[in-house]
C-alpha cells in the first residue's frame, strides 16, 4: 500500500484487543431477528467530534484510505461493524462513509472513498492531506451485523469498506465466513487483499476482467442455508441476489445509491409559508422540493442519517423511517395526497 502522506502511526488505544466474547455480545445485540430481509430504521445521532486527517494512503489508483484522529483528548466514540460517519467536509458538504477500521481501536477511524467522476464530495475527500481538520456526527449504524450460524459476505468494489470490520468480527468469534469481492479489475478491489490473511481459502477475489461479471448463482455457490448473506455494491448485483436467495433466508444489505421507487403515487408536499410542490410518482419529495428550494440539505438519500427530515405538520407518510412528527423528504411518501412539511426543521 502506498502512502501519500501521514505520519507516525497513532498510539494503539488500550480497548484494540477487543475479545471474540465482546464481539458476539456486540453480534447478538443486533437485529439477530429469523428472516432478516427488512432492516429496522436508524435512530440519528446527535453526536459531533473534532478529528484531523492522520495519514492518507492509495490502495487504489482511485481510492483513498484515510486515518482520522481525536483532535482532542480521549478516544473516539464507540461502534460497531457496518457503521458509518457523517462527515462534514470543508466546502460544507455532507457525505456518508462507512468505517473500515478496528472497532476495538478508538483512536482511529478509518474510512476509504473511491474518486467518483463528477462527484464533488468524492474529490474533495481525495484533495485532503495531513492536519485538516473535520467535523463528523455520529458513528450511526443502518447495517448491523446480526448473530448467525455463518456468513456469506458479498462485496462489489469499494463496497468492502462496511464488509471488512463484519469479516474481522466474525473471525474473531471463531464463527464460520466467507468473503466474495469482485471488482472491474484487481486495481479496483482495495483491502481484501489484507482480509485474505485471516484465512486465504475463505477469500475469493473475482476481477470482472479475468473471470467476466459474475451471476448470483456463482456468487452464492456453496453457502450454507444457515447462512446470514451480507452484501454491500451496486443496486443490480444486490437485487440479483435477493431474487436468488430463499425466502426464509437471511439477507442484509447496504446500497451505494438510493433504492429505486417502484408503485410510486404521485402526491403534494405543501409547505408551511411557501408554495405547493407536486411530487410524481418517480420522483421523491427532496428532489421536487429541491428544484424550488436547493438550498434544502440532504445527504444520503436513504433516509438514516437524517439531514433531511423535517417537521411533518399534517398529514401521514408511508416508507418512511423518521422519528414520529417528522418525514424524510429523501423516501417518504404521503399516504393521502398531500402533506405539510415545516422545512424550518
Amino acid at each position: 500500500m502506498l502512502s501519500v502522506a501521514g505520519s507516525a502511526a497513532p498510539p494503539p488505544h488500550p480497548n484494540r484487543g477487543a475479545t471474540a466474547l465482546s464481539v458476539l455480545t456486540a453480534m447478538t445485540q443486533t437485529l439477530a431477528t429469523a428472516g432478516g430481509r427488512h432492516r429496522r430504521p436508524v435512530t440519528p445521532v446527535d453526536r459531533t467530534v473534532v478529528v484531523e486527517v492522520h495519514a492518507v494512503r492509495r490502495p487504489c489508483p482511485d481510492v483513498a484510505e484515510l486515518d482520522l484522529v481525536p483532535a482532542g483528548t480521549g478516544p473516539l466514540p464507540g461502534w460497531r461493524p457496518g457503521a458509518h460517519v457523517d462527515v462534514e467536509l470543508p466546502s460544507g458538504l455532507l457525505r456518508q462513509y462507512s468505517l473500515c477500521s478496528d472497532p476495538g481501536d478508538r483512536s482511529v477511524y478509518r474510512i476509504a472513498v473511491r474518486r467518483v467522476p463528477g462527484g464533488s464530495g468524492s474529490h474533495e475527500v481525495h484533495a485532503l492531506r495531513p492536519g485538516v481538520r473535520l467535523r463528523l456526527h455520529g458513528p450511526r449504524n443502518a447495517f448491523p451485523l446480526a448473530a448467525a450460524p455463518s456468513y456469506l459476505f458479498v462485496a462489489g468494489g469499494i463496497g468492502i469498506t462496511p464488509i471488512a470490520p463484519m469479516v474481522r468480527a466474525a473471525h474473531a468469534a471463531g464463527v464460520g465466513w466467507r468473503l466474495v469481492h469482485t471488482g472491474r479489475d484487481r486495481a479496483s478491489m482495495p483491502l481484501s487483499d489484507t482480509l485474505a490473511t485471516l484465512a486465504p481459502d475463505r477469500v475469493v477475489r473475482r476481477p470482472d476482467d479475468v473471470a467476466g461479471v459474475p451471476t448470483a448463482a456463482e456468487l452464492l455457490a456453496g453457502t450454507d442455508p444457515d447462512a446470514a448473506v451480507y452484501c454491500c455494491g451496486p443496486p443490480p448485483m444486490i437485487e440479483a441476489l435477493r431474487r436468488a436467495l430463499p425466502a426464509g433466508q437471511r439477507f442484509h444489505s447496504e446500497r451505494f445509491s438510493p433504492p429505486p421507487i417502484r408503485g410510486g403515487r404521485p402526491f403534494t408536499v405543501r409547505i408551511v409559508g411557501g408554495p405547493d410542490v407536486a411530487v410524481p410518482a418517480d420522483r421523491t419529495a427532496l428532489d421536487a422540493v429541491r428544484a424550488l428550494r436547493p438550498d434544502v440539505p440532504y445527504a444520503c438519500r436513504q433516509g438514516f442519517c437524517g439531514t433531511c427530515h423535517v417537521r411533518l405538520v399534517e398529514g401521514t407518510t408511508v416508507g418512511d423511517p423518521a422519528s414520529p412528527g417528522r418525514t424524510a423528504l429523501c423516501v417518504g411518501r404521503a399516504t393521502d395526497g398531500t402533506i405539510v412539511v415545516d422545512l424550518g426543521r
